[in-house]
């Protein structure tokens, strides 16, 4: 059983709605707040050479993604820390605030616990003008990618020139809220892998993405085959994944391409070939 799963689960019971976006959104008069959780474990989200500051960044981190592909400014991140040790805890705390603090968020507090294993659950919300919600997606929109989808598993294959990629990723806060503003149609953030966040919008539009690999852009030293195989099923990068309708202008920032077309038929394709959207999933025996 994996992750997807348990989702369909999740959606028997709190409705379909809580598991299509990065974030649970509630309207508060002319603007809306966004509120997310991601929960980490040292042994299967965290390299064993990953420093206790960088686990507290990246736990940070992958919150504060979640907020800017909802295309929203974060305001605030609860960090509930389950340790192993406590000697740990001050740079964990360290890595989290520099990241908050990076990002215009405030570290605001959480819980303590004691665990076998190093276990942090990262919360955070946001405020958006306009939410960009998945399932916002037309046919003819264009499919766009913020970053270049792979350094953080090309680390994680040895590569490691790229390993500030993986070990303290920078959410994309300007640019989600520069694509919001644009126009944007969905977005999400790319964690578990291209071809993942592509089901993950599909499934939620119920249309699909037709994908020129070409227009991927390739890590630098990597082979173009590795490259591409790291930029589709990769995951890590908490770089952007969007759609914005072919009129309107996209935002003029480093790392935004372009990458194929929203089409009618519920399908993933990559170079004219159907594929499946697979990536990172937790599993359970």
């Amino acid at each position: 059983m994996d992750e997807r799963e348990l989702k369909r689960v999740v959606a028997s019971v709190v409705g379909k709605d809580a598991v299509l976006d990065d974030c649970a959104v509630l309207a508060l008069g002319d603007t809306f707040l966004v509120a997310t959780t991601d929960m980490l474990h040292e042994s299967t989200d965290f390299p064993e050479w990953m420093t206790d500051r960088e686990i507290g960044w990246m736990s940070a981190a992958v919150t504060l993604s979640d907020i800017a592909a909802m295309g929203a400014r974060p305001s605030l991140v609860l960090l509930a820390a389950g340790l192993d040790s406590p000697s740990r805890l001050e740079e964990i705390l360290t890595g989290a605030r520099d990241c908050c603090s990076t990002c215009g968020a405030t570290l605001a507090g959480g819980d303590l616990d004691a665990h076998r294993e190093l276990t942090l659950v990262s919360s955070g919300i946001g405020f958006a003008d306009r939410p960009v919600r998945r399932s916002g997606t037309r046919p003819g929109d264009l499919v766009g990618i913020v970053g270049i989808p792979g350094r953080a598993q090309a680390a994680l294959e040895g590569y490691s020139r790229f390993r500030e990629y993986l070990s303290t990723p920078k959410p994309r806060i300007g640019e989600g809220l520069a694509l919001a503003a644009a126009g944007a149609s969905s977005m999400m953030d790319i964690s578990d892998g291209l071809l993942a966040s592509l089901e993950d919008m599909r499934q939620a539009s119920g249309l699909g993405y037709a994908i020129e690999s070409e227009k991927i852009p390739g890590v630098p030293g990597v082979p173009d085959d590795v490259a591409l195989r790291f930029a589709l099923l990769g995951g890590g990068d908490y770089g952007l994944l969007f759609t914005i309708p072919p009129e309107k202008r996209i935002p003029d920032l480093p790392e935004i391409f372009v990458i194929g077309r929203v089409i009618e038929k519920s399908q993933i394709i990559v170079d004219g070939r159907t594929v499946e959207g697979t990536g990172y999933q937790h599993h359970w025996d």
